[in-house]
């Protein structure tokens, strides 16, 4: 990581510059998937499966005996912690139902809001060295409260076609029975415009690497909603003096872990605290098993010496990271200046790893700077807001002449005549 002290505010957006990703490439390979998998159904997924996972796949649905044998060999302590992590997700996410409503907006006039699920949604789970059952927590138990109609999920097998035995079990738990044995950008595909096998559908959430998030966005320019535009994973902590060292090393690391490109920031007014943490870093990074990810991260990430907290708020606002850490005794009176962050963290005893798994809070957040104008999955990602009014007849003589000056500003010749008509059948019956 580089130290770079009290950078001139000209310079910051230069400073906060998030990993390059060689989206023309990338685009270049994508492309032909996502054709190819429209053109021919399964048979290019199972080609996509033999060509870039070297795994011959027979079956792509996930059978039920497959699920069973999975749920008998998942450690009981750690099916203990999944259950616990999915009652706290369950409930703040069923607290965030809000009721339907209706107003009447002028004397005649109703208008009226209601919540709608989405119909089929798609989840995408990533696998390979890094199976991430957490984020079936995720977007499974906000899609279920929803009500979504289908549920369907696809995640890479191994090379002998086997689901990862802890996604199977989060699957089963969180009530989701159509899962598919396909990764990558072929499974985005699969779920836009749907195969033999895999239905299409009308939503798609989910993490991945450059390839995935590509796809996602590459359909999403065709008519495919998705949940929300995403990079790499980042996290950004603002510690001072009042910060522990070995803290705020464990939790850059912790995001450093998850590839090659992601990218860790820390902001700090003490110029002692960024050392020690530095010296914690080395210490820590080298017990990992990861820590060749880790070394590789490192290299496009930043130590930030600031003046002081409010400074500090300011940059962290700039980069707009998906996950903030404020470590300060001050965390509280911090929160208020945060205007763009995917998830917040307060206080020393608030790890990121917390939100990702187990507090409660969604962990499928705006990356990239995205954090500006989007907010993370929740429960109003899987459903429709639709509105509806209804007008009586004396409603429509009281607000009628308003609309018809209206569209006859605006040159709307029909517009103004779809009130006038009325209004004269009005007049007309008495």
């Amino acid at each position: 990581m580089k130290i770079v002290k009290y950078p001139d505010k000209k310079d910051w957006n230069l400073l906060l510059q998030r990993p390059a990703i060689e989206e023309k490439a990338v685009r270049s390979i994508v492309k032909p998937i996502i054709k190819k998998v429209r053109q021919k159904g399964d048979k290019a997924l199972r080609k996509f499966a033999y060509e870039y996972d070297h795994v011959e796949l027979d079956e792509l649905l996930v059978n039920s005996a497959e699920i069973k044998a999975a749920e008998k060999v998942v450690d009981i302590a750690l099916k203990k912690s999944i259950k616990i992590a999915f009652a706290n997700i369950e409930k703040f996410h069923k607290a965030q139902i809000i009721e339907d409503l209706e107003v009447e907006t002028f004397p005649g006039v109703k208008c009226a809001r209601k919540s709608v699920p989405i119909q089929r949604v798609g989840l995408y789970i990533p696998g390979g060295s890094a199976p991430l059952f957490s984020t079936i927590l995720m977007l499974g138990i906000p899609a279920k409260i929803a009500g979504c109609e289908e549920i369907i999920m696809c995640t890479p097998s191994n090379l002998n076609s086997e689901i990862d035995p802890v996604i199977l079990y989060t699957a089963k738990l969180t009530g989701i029975q159509k899962i598919f044995k396909v990764g990558g950008a072929q499974a985005i595909a699969a779920m836009a415009y749907g195969t033999e096998s895999i239905p299409k559908v009308d939503k798609i959430f989910g993490p991945g690497n450059q390839y995935v998030t590509t796809a996602k966005l590459l359909v999403s320019r065709k008519g495919i909603a998705i949940d929300i535009p995403a990079g790499p994973s980042e996290l950004a902590v603002i510690a001072d003096d009042s910060a522990v060292p070995e803290f705020v090393a464990s939790d850059l690391l912790s995001q450093a872990e998850h590839g090659i490109d992601s990218q860790v920031i820390m902001i700090s007014n003490s110029e002692k605290m960024i050392q020690n943490v530095i010296s914690e870093i080395k210490d820590q990074a080298e017990k990992l098993s990861r820590k060749h990810i880790v070394s590789k991260s490192l290299e496009h990430s930043r130590y930030i010496l600031v003046k002081d907290l409010d400074e500090a708020m300011e940059l962290s606002n700039m980069y707009a990271p998906e996950h903030l850490i404020i470590a300060s005794d001050k965390d509280a009176k911090l929160a208020e200046k945060v205007i763009n962050a995917g998830s917040v963290f307060l206080g020393n005893y608030t790890p990121e790893s917390a939100g990702d798994y187990a507090s409660g809070t969604n962990h499928t957040l705006p990356t990239y700077g995205y954090a500006k104008a989007f907010s993370g999955v929740s429960l109003d990602s899987f459903v429709k807001h639709i509105t509806f009014q209804k007008i009586s007849k004396k409603g429509l003589q009281k607000l009628g002449p308003s609309i018809e000056l209206m569209a006859d500003a605006e040159k709307l010749e029909a517009h103004k005549n779809a009130v006038s008509i009325r209004l004269s059948k009005i007049k007309e019956n008495g």
